[in-house]
């Protein structure tokens, strides 16, 4: 009965966890604007989380450095399958003006699949909503394939 309710729940409401990779800020400013009255994404459900234990989609700003690296993938390690990746920015996709820089270690698809991308520099807030849309229908769809999986292997 409880996980039907919460299976029910989760697809309303997928929860974001928001990694700052080593960005400069622009595009965090953004993200942080969507939850804000103004766009208000809770409405539809979206709520960021301090724990990467808790969340659905992870939301990845800024192009990975040296030093960001191995606490990116740690964190992105701790979010529980299926996740959802969203990059925001150029940064995590390019490198953008940090492309080919000694301190740059991206871009983010090196390390994780990204399943949306979330271009601009900084992105508008009406784009980030578009991908975390996005993000949250890709999410349902890989949830719906483990569920199907797990049909097959109780009916074999």
């Amino acid at each position: 009965m409880f996980d039907k309710l919460i299976k029910k729940s989760a697809l309303k409401s997928p929860w974001l966890f928001h990694i700052n990779a080593g960005s400069c800020n622009g595009c965090d400013i953004e993200v942080v604007a969507v939850t804000t009255t103004l766009y208000d994404a809770e409405r539809f459900g979206f709520k960021i989380v301090g724990s990467p234990r808790h969340a659905d989609i992870v939301v990845v700003s800024g192009p990975v450095t040296l030093q960001s690296r191995d606490r990116l993938i740690r964190t992105l390690a701790q979010v529980p399958e299926p996740k959802c990746v969203v990059s925001v920015g150029s940064c995590p996709q390019s490198g953008n003006v940090f492309k080919g820089s000694y301190a740059i270690d991206g871009p983010l698809e090196k390390y994780v699949h990204v399943d949306v991308a979330v271009a601009g520099c900084t992105p508008k807030p009406q784009a980030i909503m578009e991908g975390l849309y996005e993000a949250a229908r890709i999410l349902e769809e890989k949830r719906e394939m483990i569920r199907k999986a797990a049909k097959g292997v109780k009916g074999s």
